[in-house]
C-alpha cells in the first residue's frame, strides 16, 4: 500500500478533471465555504432556533448514526440561502478518501464533491422535456468518483461514477484523458458522473420515457494543483491523517425533504395522456426519496467496495 506521499503522487498524476454542465446553476464548493455563509444545524423538537455551524465543523455533533437528531440546512436568510444554492466554484476541492482493496494488491481513492443544493429533475417523455417542479430538489449532495490503482504497477485500473443512489465503473481505456488524468462529467443539476458528454436516460429507453441527466462541457472544475484533500486513509494508521470534524457528522447534510409527486406530475405534465402520467409518476417515485443525504462515512462504499449494478 501506497505510504502518504505516494498517495500525493497519484493524485498528482491521475486526480480527475470534472466537466460541470454550462446551464447548471448549482455548482460545487468547499464544505468551509458552506459553513462560512450561514449553513445551520437545527435539532429536532428543539425549541431554540438554528445554531451557525463553525468553519470547522467542531460544533457538529459526532457519531449517532442517522436517527433524525439532526441535521444541516441552507442559511435562514433568503437572500443568503438563494446566493449559497448557488455554489462556489472558486474555492470548490475534492476530499479523498484512501483505502486498500482487492487484498491490498490495489489502492482505491475515492474523490467526494460537496453540492449546496441539487437542483430540480426533468424528464423526457418521446420528443418532449417535462421540468418537475420541485420533484428532484434537495438540500446538500454529495457525489463521488473512485479511482483504482494498481499497486504493482501504479497504472490506473478503472474508475468508478457515482449516479445518484447508484453508480458503475468504468475501464479506464474507456475515459476520456486531458493528458494522464481522466475526464468525467457532472449531470445538470443532479450531479450525477458519466464519462461522455450527451443525454442518459433514467427509466425505459426504448420508448424514450425517463429522468434526463444530461451531461454537457461547461465550466471545469480541477482537482489538481490543490485542489483535492486527502481526508482519510486510516490503513496508514493513527495521526497520519487528521480527518476534519464534518466528516464525523453522521446525521443528515439537507432536511427530508416532502414531495406531492401526483401534485406535481399533474401540474407540470397536464398535456400528457392519463396513462403516460402514471407511469411517469411511478418512474419518480422509485427514483425520488426526498431524503436529507449523509456524508461520505455514511455511504456503503466507505467500509465496502463500490455498488455496481451491473457486475
Amino acid at each position: 500500500m501506497p505510504d502518504l506521499a505516494q498517495v500525493h503522487a497519484i493524485l498528482a498524476a491521475y486526480s480527475p478533471q470534472v466537466y460541470l454542465h454550462p446551464d447548471d446553476p448549482y455548482l460545487p464548493s468547499s464544505v468551509p465555504w458552506y459553513f462560512e455563509n450561514g449553513a445551520v444545524l437545527y435539532q429536532n423538537e428543539s425549541q431554540a432556533g438554528p445554531t451557525p455551524v463553525a468553519a470547522d465543523g467542531s460544533n457538529l455533533p459526532q457519531g449517532g448514526g442517522n436517527d433524525g437528531a439532526y441535521w444541516l440546512d441552507l442559511p435562514v436568510d433568503n437572500g443568503q440561502r438563494e446566493k449559497v444554492k448557488k455554489g462556489d466554484l472558486a474555492g470548490a476541492k475534492a476530499y479523498v478518501q484512501a483505502k486498500p482493496m482487492l487484498g491490498g494488491t490495489a489502492t482505491d481513492l475515492a474523490f467526494w464533491f460537496f453540492y449546496p443544493f441539487n437542483g430540480p429533475a426533468r424528464a423526457k417523455v418521446g420528443p418532449l422535456t417535462i421540468p418537475l417542479g420541485m420533484i428532484g430538489e434537495h438540500v446538500g449532495d454529495w457525489e463521488h468518483v473512485t479511482l483504482r490503482v494498481s499497486n504493482f504497477s501504479g497504472e490506473l485500473l478503472r474508475a468508478y461514477l457515482s449516479q445518484h443512489s447508484t453508480g458503475a465503473w468504468v475501464e479506464a481505456p474507456q475515459l476520456e484523458y486531458i493528458g494522464n488524468r481522466p475526464v468525467v462529467y457532472a449531470s445538470r443539476s443532479g450531479h450525477a458522473f458519466y464519462p461522455r458528454e450527451g443525454l442518459v436516460l433514467q427509466g425505459d429507453s426504448k420508448l424514450g420515457v425517463g429522468i434526463r441527466n444530461d451531461c454537457a462541457k461547461g465550466s471545469m472544475l480541477d482537482t489538481g494543483g490543490g485542489r483535492c484533500e486527502v481526508v482519510s486513509a486510516e490503513y496508514l494508521g493513527a495521526g497520519k491523517v487528521a480527518e476534519p470534524a464534518w466528516l464525523g457528522f453522521e446525521r443528515g447534510w439537507g432536511p427530508k425533504e416532502e414531495y406531492d409527486i401526483g401534485r406535481e406530475i399533474n401540474r407540470a405534465a397536464r398535456i400528457l395522456p392519463r396513462k403516460m402520467k402514471e407511469r411517469l409518476a411511478e418512474l419518480v417515485k422509485k427514483l425520488f426519496v426526498g431524503e436529507g443525504p449523509t456524508g461520505p462515512k455514511m455511504k456503503g462504499s466507505w467500509r465496502n467496495d463500490e455498488r455496481d449494478p451491473k457486475n
